[in-house]
């Protein structure tokens, strides 16, 4: 590995300060590039913009959170680069290096050391009269949610054109694996293992207290219809992007072609992550 893209979350300094660390401690054996903010603070000129991230990269390093690290996956999902997330603050289930671990972790990892975790991500799609008037791939979940006022909204949802059920509630979460841990598990969706390959769809507040999370078939299409007349309704995309919906929108979901390509952590596994991160088994 020659060249190595850095990406910082903005607000975090320490972040900044650590890249500048990076490039003292490997910039003499490394292209080192960093995201065109954070080498502007830096005074630094090898830089990219963000929508080339991964572009010629034998690496992409991540430094902030699991929130920095969905960004990157959408902006770099052509590339399928190795991505290394380090945790600089909160839960940080994506992000599973410690700043303390980095210098080794990278090491090992230029040296060919490394695991590799797949995530699979999903194209989400919406149509209107007919037309498709926005797509998108994401890594984590695509969320159908209701304005804070409004009423519960209904939306008619279908599997590979076989009708599931008309989903009353206030909204409807399109989760994958990655995401399972996320906006899904506080709605009461289960936990997949991230290198399983289906799609979780789990009803927010149901009416129906018989709604429950459902895990769909690797190849499964659903189609969700929005059928509330009146009703400020938004499909927000890894918690990040939001896009406005309206009376009869579909959203059209599948498994999408792309991956993204997580470096393991070498110093525990996926269960310990889980139990030390939803603090399992303490009192």
């Amino acid at each position: 590995m020659k060249i190595i893209h850095v990406v910082c979350k903005r607000a975090k300094e320490d972040a900044i300060d650590i890249a500048g660390e990076l490039i003292k401690t490997f910039g003499a054996s490394l292209n080192i590039v960093l995201e065109e903010e954070t080498a502007r603070k830096l005074g630094y000129d090898k830089t990219f913009e963000m929508e080339h991230v991964g572009e010629g990269a034998d690496l992409i390093i991540v430094l902030g959170g699991d929130g920095t690290l969905l960004s990157v996956s959408r902006h770099g999902k052509r590339k399928e680069v190795p991505i290394l997330g380090v945790n600089l603050g909160g839960l940080g289930f994506l992000t599973e290096t410690s700043v303390e671990e980095l210098p080794a972790t990278l090491t090992k990892v230029l040296g060919g050391d490394f695991g590799i975790s797949k995530r699979i991500m999903i194209d989400v799609r919406v149509k209107r009269d007919n037309d498709i008037i926005f797509e998108i791939t994401v890594l984590n979940d695509a969320v159908i949610t209701k304005d804070a006022l409004a009423r519960i909204i209904d939306i008619e949802t279908y599997v590979d054109n076989e009708y599931l059920t008309t989903f009353k509630a206030d909204g409807l979460i399109f989760s994958t694996p990655t995401g399972s841990t996320g906006y899904s598990a506080s709605a009461g969706g289960p936990l997949l293992y991230p290198s399983l390959p289906n799609i979780i769809v789990t009803p927010i507040c149901p009416h129906t207290l018989t709604n429950r999370p459902i895990i769909l078939q690797e190849d499964a299409e659903v189609r969700a219809q929005l059928k509330s007349k009146g009703e400020k309704v938004v499909l927000t995309l890894d918690g990040q992007i939001g896009f406005p919906l309206e009376f009869d929108d579909e959203v059209m979901i599948k498994k999408s072609a792309h991956v993204v390509n997580l470096i393991s952590s070498s110093s525990r596994g996926y269960f310990e992550i889980l139990r030390t991160k939803l603090k399992w088994g303490e009192r």
